[in-house]
């Protein structure tokens, strides 16, 4: 019998967050009230970094870290190509170029040896991009180690985008603590490992860096002594707008409930690690291949990502999404290469310049998964991806 739609992923919501939520709502602060420091804090505590900077969506994040390390005309950005549009449009919205590096077949991250190839070419014509955004794709962290020994020599800044890998682990230290990049970038988007709705954070180890992000969050505005431009000593100011900044604030709202989801963190990533691993062991037999995991990661496996064998399929890519979709398996595709999008089309992008994201474009699936998808749930979506592609 076919069961309701059962979507790639969904958030867990417990009556400790809608309680969290209720309290705010009844108090005096709304929004620049106490919990979205302490909602920084217990991410900066839980990451290792010394400071981190909330806001009302990733995208948000992504963009005040390219103003932060002084992305603007005339400079390039990089990242991969695989990955949600924003990782490239926070680049464009200040006025930057962006190009992309094509994928490591395996981890479907960033291949280091593509980026160096091209980091070679682009010092000869004095094109060096000025940050990369590495992506963490699926939750499993990208070679952070050889790609900040890149910028050392070649002088980059790093922005690492972790929207799905907060809860993971590079080297056994947690993802977010930015040893090996500027800025790190976390989601949490009700897909993403846990959700304040919609909401964001920037991780980083730079005082600096940080004042400079809290002021793009909130219109450019400071209200430290220090930083104010000296006005007549008799009025008041006891705030300046220094610069151009926008209006990127967490509500207390949203940092309440992302809050009491920091207290289930770990209990969401192991959950997501069990569920895989029941998928690697049966989805042993099939013409898919599954999920690898570099040795130097732990994902906290946002997604689960398939390849389709469709050599050995009689099946086309599109037909076996269709057919589960029909099965009302919300299969979905992570992603779609971004400078495949027509706005980036017109840019004049090449598909050819990026074999492998072409080759992962035309075979992957990621198949449902997220903490409360029931046993039943599991054997239905293994039952029928069995009967789909099946030999």
């Amino acid at each position: 019998m076919k069961m309701k739609m059962i979507p790639y992923s969904r958030q867990d919501i417990s009556q400790e967050d809608i309680d969290a939520v209720i309290e705010v709502l009844k108090s005096d602060y709304l929004t620049q009230g106490p919990l979205v420091q302490e909602f920084e804090t217990a991410i900066s505590n839980y990451c290792g970094a010394k400071f981190s900077v909330a806001t009302n969506s990733a995208t948000s994040a992504l963009h005040i870290a390219c103003l932060a390390l002084g992305v603007g005309k005339g400079d390039t950005v990089w990242t991969s190509p695989i990955t949600f549009v924003a990782s490239a449009n926070c680049a464009l919205y200040c006025g930057a170029t962006i190009d992309f590096v094509d994928i490591d077949p395996k981890t479907y991250n960033i291949s280091i040896n593509c980026l160096a190839e091209k980091l070679e070419h682009a010092n000869k014509i004095g094109k060096l991009p000025k940050v990369i955004i590495p992506v963490h794709l699926a939750g499993q962290p990208c070679e952070m180690d050889s790609i900040y020994k890149l910028s050392e020599k070649y002088g980059f800044k790093i922005i690492e985008d972790a929207s799905h890998a907060i809860g993971a682990y590079y080297k056994n230290e947690p993802v977010g603590n930015c040893h090996y990049s500027d800025i790190t970038i976390f989601s949490f988007h009700p897909v993403k490992i846990i959700t304040t709705g919609e909401g964001g954070m920037a991780m980083t180890n730079d005082a600096m860096l940080a004042k400079s992000l809290q002021r793009f969050r909130s219109h450019g505005i400071t209200s430290e002594a220090e930083d104010m431009f000296q006005r007549n000593k008799d009025e008041i100011w006891n705030y300046q707008q220094i610069e151009l900044g926008f209006n990127y604030r967490m509500t207390d709202i949203h940092a309440a409930l992302g809050l009491q989801q920091m207290k289930r963190l770990d209990g969401f990533t192991h959950s997501r690690q069990a569920i895989a691993k029941r998928y690697d062991d049966l989805l042993l037999d099939l013409p898919i291949l599954r999920p690898w995991q570099h040795p130097d990661a732990q994902s906290s496996l946002h997604l689960y990502v398939i390849r389709l064998k469709l050599r050995e399929l009689n099946k086309t890519h599109k037909q076996v999404y269709q057919e589960l979709l029909n099965l009302n398996i919300q299969v979905n595709i992570h992603y779609i290469p971004v400078y495949r999008q027509p706005y980036f089309e017109k840019m004049g992008f090449v598909s050819k310049y990026y074999p492998e994201s072409e080759h992962y474009f035309s075979e992957a699936l990621s198949i449902p998964i997220y903490p409360n998808l029931s046993e039943n749930q599991q054997n239905y979506i293994l039952s029928s991806l069995k009967s789909v592609v099946g030999l």
